[in-house]
């Protein structure tokens, strides 16, 4: 499925503040799914951060990687990211909720192809249309894609069945939820560290390294600033949070 057909910016988001506070009592066993990974990290659980350290674990420096074609689930929505109870903090609940609805399917019917598998961390496509760069004045107008990676094994049949049985259990729709496969191709990131606000500093360090390679930024309708969260800010100083920022490059035309 396509990442989105609607109009946005050619120009990056960046200093996007993610949000880690649930507050409906849908999202308070999220801590047991948080210790859930923890205990698995340190089993034989498949962790997709330490079996691919260039797409998670990039260094501080800019790179260009290709990223190849990977399964994920996604929720689309708009709206200011910060605000309570909003579109955004409930986008986050009910990707963790189909995510560890296919871990757990371990306990029950496994899919075939099934490995056990740490959740991999939160990540995000963002945009305004009409913008260049970012209205900090006007966040109600950000665009989103929230998503989470999952195994190959996961196929639509697989997700269809994870979304019914979590949809029973939660008793709450998981109808925004969508199975998405998205091959990002070549791009340019950095390892960002420290505060969402001193992102734009890491772009521009970012740009200057992909042109010094014969790239040009290559952000479009279907190719998008992608940011991945490894920290969480509950219990990370902000200086030390942890964020991959991604964009989409292409060689560079000459006459």
């Amino acid at each position: 499925m396509s990442c989105g057909s609607v109009q946005r910016s050619t120009r990056f988001l960046s200093g996007i503040h993610l949000p880690f506070e649930w507050n409906d009592d849908f999202y308070e066993d999220v801590s047991n799914f948080e210790q859930l990974n923890i205990r698995e990290m340190r089993g034989m659980a498949f962790d997709f951060k330490k079996e691919y350290k260039e797409f998670y674990m990039p260094k501080n420096k800019p790179g260009i990687i290709t990223v190849p074609s990977m399964n994920y689930i996604a929720v689309r929505g708009s709206g200011d990211p910060n605000m309570e109870d909003g579109e955004y903090k409930q986008s986050i609940g009910l990707l963790y909720g189909i995510a560890y609805t296919i871990k757990m399917s371990k306990k029950g019917t496994p899919p075939e192809g099934y490995f056990d598998f740490v959740v991999p961390p939160l990540e995000g496509f963002w945009w305004q249309d009409g913008i260049h760069g970012v209205d900090y004045a006007h966040k109600e107008n950000f665009k989103w894609i929230s998503v989470i990676r999952l195994p190959d094994f996961v196929t639509e049949a697989v997700f269809d069945r994870a979304v019914s049985e979590a949809a029973i259990k939660k008793k709450t729709d998981f109808s925004k939820v969508e199975f998405m496969l998205y091959e990002e191709g070549e791009c340019v990131q950095c390892m960002h560290i420290g505060s969402y606000d001193e992102e734009p500093a890491t772009v521009l360090l970012m740009h200057e390294y992909m042109e010094s390679q014969g790239y040009v930024l290559d952000i479009t309708e279907e190719r998008m600033h992608h940011e991945i969260y490894l920290s969480d800010v509950r219990k990370v100083a902000v200086e030390k949070l942890k964020t991959v920022i991604r964009h989409p490059i292409k060689k560079e035309d000459i006459k």
